[in-house]
């Protein structure tokens, strides 16, 4: 059996609905993220599992338990918000100390917990310190520590990173993913950015207008996109008619499009041999060019179609100037068909 099991969940606002008859199943120890552009609803899914925001139907079930009408402080669901939602009148000691005290734990116990808890989140020294004296990184720490002291069976974390500088955003996921494997918690974490939710899942459940078009494992959802929506969300890919398709690369499709990942179109190297599942060569002219660090992005004009290249930057050579004439050759075994 599932640990959390989500059965026809509907949410409204008045006339509005945010989301109806979401399913979904995941199990004890998973890190999964609900993904999708701002709007579509995740937000207030995650609320509703931790039951800050009432459902208007369905149920949600947790270790096989219905916990539906069950209040926000006995779900024993912790949750960490973009803004922190620290107290500011009170110490980094007194902030984590709250959920404990609420539980009506023991000043004795709760010390014992206290330290255990900045030390995972390597926050000792800090016991002293009120909010405003600590980076972003560190406030963020401070919230993880409070919703973790209580020993959630569930943590739901609504974009935690999204307020933080490249850097400490970096350093940080790595360390949730490092103390939710440590302590095997079941993780449901909410994002707009794909590089994050691929990098950090399990699972993805993608949402886009109160539904979950698509979930399954990052590699699943980045090379086999269910629709055009998913396609176009995850990153760059080129999307072509079915009929282009045929037409460039003798490809038998009743798929209205293709997609194509720019990591999936090369550049000929004169000399080089290349395997059966490579296409035929196809004329481009270079539109532009974007240096990435180590990846080159082209746009480039082939027949009526313009195309996203990205290549592997190896060295400078390899940078061509606006305007070149080129070959471009794909990997036919790359091609995904997309629904609409």
């Amino acid at each position: 059996m599932s640990y959390v099991k989500i059965n026809s969940l509907s949410k409204r606002f008045g006339d509005v609905t945010v989301f109806e008859d979401i399913e979904f199943n995941i199990e004890k120890g998973e890190f999964v993220t609900l993904l999708g552009p701002s709007g579509c609803g995740k937000s207030t899914l995650l609320r509703t599992l931790a039951g800050l925001d009432k459902a208007n139907a369905g149920q949600i079930c947790v270790d096989g338990v219905d916990i539906t009408n069950v209040s926000p402080q006995h779900r024993e669901i912790g949750m960490v918000f973009q803004s922190y939602a620290l107290f500011p009148n009170m110490t980094v000691e007194d902030n984590v100390f709250f959920g404990l005290k609420m539980k009506g734990s023991s000043k004795k116990e709760a010390k014992v917990n206290l330290q255990k808890m900045l030390t995972l989140v390597e926050l000792n020294g800090k016991e002293k310190f009120y909010p405003h004296e600590l980076s972003g990184g560190q406030r963020q720490r401070v919230a993880l520590a409070r919703a973790l002291i209580v020993k959630p069976r569930i943590l739901l974390l609504d974009e935690p990173l999204s307020a933080l500088d490249a850097k400490i955003r970096k350093n940080l996921r790595q360390q949730i993913l490092d103390i939710q494997k440590e302590l095997n918690l079941t993780t449901i974490f909410v994002t707009h950015d794909q590089e994050e939710a691929m990098l950090m899942s399990d699972r993805i459940f993608l949402m886009n207008k109160g539904e979950i078009i698509q979930q399954g494992n990052p590699v699943e959802i980045y090379t086999k996109p269910a629709n055009e929506f998913v396609a176009s969300f995850m990153g760059n890919y080129n999307l072509i008619s079915g009929e282009t398709a045929k037409h460039w690369f003798n490809i038998n499709t009743t798929s209205p499009k293709v997609a194509i990942r720019p990591e999936s179109i090369y550049i000929k190297e004169a000399g080089r041999h290349y395997a059966d599942h490579i296409s035929s060569p196809k004329s481009a002219k270079i539109i532009s060019h974007q240096l990435l660090g180590n990846i080159i992005r082209y746009n480039l004009k082939v027949e009526n179609e313009v195309l996203t290249v990205d290549l592997l930057n190896r060295s400078s050579e390899r940078l061509m100037p606006k305007g070149s004439e080129i070959e471009l050759l794909f990997n036919l075994n790359e091609i995904q068909p997309v629904g609409t």
